[in-house]
């Protein structure tokens, strides 16, 4: 088995071959003059693990001639971060579903896929071939029992992302709930109030997304205004886009880390360890 990956996601492949022990293959990428781009993989295996993640439409059009490329083997694909996974209802006539649309076409030349905490895991069933998401929520847990923060009260930003919390809290014996969020658009929320004991307590906010940090920064001031003692964030995929991460900052957040996921200088988790045990599944 050899690992091979995307321009984007040289470093968690790199990580997953190592925690494989498995060779890490050389993708050679260019472009020709017209700006296509041009890839070649080296030294293919019967079984090839492709790690990469989207998070942008190129990074797509990359994933598909390096499967195109790996015709003969078989292919596992690990996503670590998959895009327009938010993307998967139709509201208006002439819009389309497009993590079917996506789903359908890297689908094509792959043996299996695994996901790292796709947004909404019933996406799955768009994917042509069987499917797996894991998630790293004990991961993070574990990142933040060996940081500075003791006993954190773990919080989810809405009910849909407690059970994740959980994940991340259940192993350490932490405090866990989550905060009654309402979306007014795409960029503003409403935080409702609970009756939190938060006084003098390091909280934690865990998503598996942190996308512009509006709703997260939203909740800070009712936070801080309840007498937490510090607020940090940690997510799976630091997406932090409109200056996201800066958003937090000037929010007072004490800390903000992601996973590797998405390549950040704030990706101080690693997935490869949960990624590498799917595969040895």
């Amino acid at each position: 088995m050899k690992v091979i990956y995307t321009d984007k996601s040289q470093i968690i492949a790199s990580k997953v071959a190592e925690n494989l022990g498995a060779p890490l293959g050389e993708v050679k990428l260019s472009r020709f003059p017209d700006n296509e781009i041009y890839l070649r993989a080296d030294g293919l295996d019967d079984q090839t693990v492709i790690v990469s993640s989207l998070p942008d439409a190129e990074s797509i059009v990359e994933l598909l001639l390096l499967i195109d490329a790996c015709e003969g083997s078989e292919v596992t694909l690990v996503i670590p971060y998959m895009a327009y996974a938010r993307q998967d209802k139709r509201f208006n006539a002439g819009e389309p579903i497009s993590i079917r649309a996506i789903a359908a076409a890297i689908s094509r030349g792959v043996h299996r896929i695994i996901t790292v905490n796709i947004h909404e895991p019933e996406v799955l069933k768009y994917f042509s071939v069987p499917a797996e998401n894991i998630s790293i929520a004990p991961a993070i847990g574990d990142y933040l029992d060996g940081t500075w923060i003791e006993n954190p009260l773990i919080l989810a930003p809405d009910d849909g992302a407690w059970a994740f919390a959980q994940g991340v809290a259940s192993a350490h014996g932490w405090d866990c709930d989550h905060l009654d969020k309402t979306r007014l658009s795409g960029v503003e929320v409403k935080i409702k109030e609970k009756n939190l004991n938060v006084a003098g307590r390091h909280v934690v906010i865990v998503d598996d997304i942190i996308s512009t940090g509006g709703t997260l920064a939203t909740a800070a001031q009712m936070l801080v205004a309840e007498g937490a003692e510090s607020i940090s964030a940690a997510c799976v995929h630091g997406v932090f886009s409109g200056g996201g991460y800066a958003r937090l900052v000037t929010a007072g957040f004490s800390s903000v880390a992601s996973s590797d996921t998405i390549e950040r200088g704030c990706s101080l988790i690693s997935a490869a360890p949960a990624i590498a045990e799917a595969l040895r599944r």
